[in-house]
């Protein structure tokens, strides 16, 4: 089955909601068959608002095939006393993750192409006593990759930017930065874009310091860590260009993806220009999977006004991407 399976995310945030509201969407035109991944009971109620309880059909029923249904894959992950719209909790979290690897197990079987994951509560999963720095690690851990060979990779606004490291306190992702990191993400992001149809992609790698150091006058981490990891690349035929200041590099339009060091250096610039619709890719860990580049918004959660074009833009994103699946070790 050509078919992508869509992860409800945090069952007491938008997740579900928006999961829904794009699945109906894409049920009424030609685009890829999608399997709801999450609760029945959670999947059943954002289904009653959108007037669409009839149109659910359960993964192996009779009926499953039927061209405008809403196909689901139920998981029973949260119980219905935990299922409060609005409320972040353990148990959400623990649901999280749940739906994930039920639709990693779904791509495993070859009856899906690729995993659209809806928002995630970080509070909510690491409350529940799994630790959980967003969809990249708990991936690597799912797929027993190293946590440090998978990475995100934020698309929006007409920027493509992969970073070197993620959610943690910026203090500790500095000192996490060597050779070997920012090598590994390049790779990474130079054979993501190859399996996207770009040959030959070129790639801009943001400094660490402000100007890249400018020569060491702001400290001597890029000529340590970045210019000589860039030159390796480059003497091994790799497009790559850098360490140049992130706000300089930035107003270049001749690269096809960007290497920021840490979070906010990645995450500013796509916002900025992409806001909500922004969408992120978790590249390096075998397989192809994609998430909204937006929170859980608990307090519209359960409203029926949440906006799923975000979720739209990230099913788009994987359906070119299914060449990510062969061979993606990173």
């Amino acid at each position: 089955m050509n078919a992508i399976a869509l992860a409800i995310g945090d069952p007491n945030g938008i997740g579900p909601e928006i999961a829904v509201k794009a699945a109906l969407r894409l049920a009424r035109g030609a685009a890829p068959r999608i399997i709801l991944v999450g609760d029945e009971h959670v999947i059943r109620f954002h289904a009653d608002q959108c007037d669409a309880a009839g149109l659910l059909k359960r993964v192996g029923s009779d009926n499953a095939a039927a061209p405008d249904g809403l196909l689901f894959l139920p998981v029973d992950a949260i119980a219905p006393a935990d299922f409060r719209p609005g409320a972040p909790s353990a148990a959400g979290g623990r649901a999280t993750v749940a739906y994930v690897e039920s639709a990693l197990a779904l791509v495993d079987k070859g009856d899906a192409a690729a995993i659209v994951a809806c928002p995630h509560s970080e509070t909510s999963v690491n409350a529940a006593g799994i630790p959980f720095s967003g969809y990249p690690s708990l991936l690597a851990r799912l797929r027993q990759v190293p946590e440090d060979e998978v990475f995100l990779m934020l698309v929006g606004g007409g920027l493509r930017i992969v970073h070197v490291t993620l959610h943690e306190r910026l203090q500790a992702a500095l000192a996490r930065i060597t050779p070997r990191l920012v090598e590994t993400a390049a790779r990474t992001a130079v054979d993501a874009l190859r399996r996207l149809g770009l040959d030959q992609p070129r790639i801009g790698v943001f400094g660490i310091n402000p100007h890249a150091g400018e020569g060491g006058l702001f400290g001597d981490d890029d000529d340590r860590i970045v210019a000589p990891t860039v030159e390796r690349l480059r003497s091994e035929g790799y497009q790559v260009e850098g360490p140049v200041g992130a706000d300089l590099m930035l107003g270049r339009a001749d690269f096809d993806a960007f290497i920021a060091m840490y979070h906010d250096q990645g995450h500013i610039p796509v916002k900025l220009l992409a806001g909500r619709n922004s969408a992120a890719m978790s590249i390096g860990a075998g397989a192809v999977f994609s998430s909204v580049g937006h929170g859980s918004a608990f307090d519209i959660a359960g409203r029926n006004i949440a906006d799923c074009l975000p979720v739209l833009r990230s099913i788009s994103l994987v359906s070119g991407a299914n060449r990510l699946e062969q061979g993606a070790a990173g």
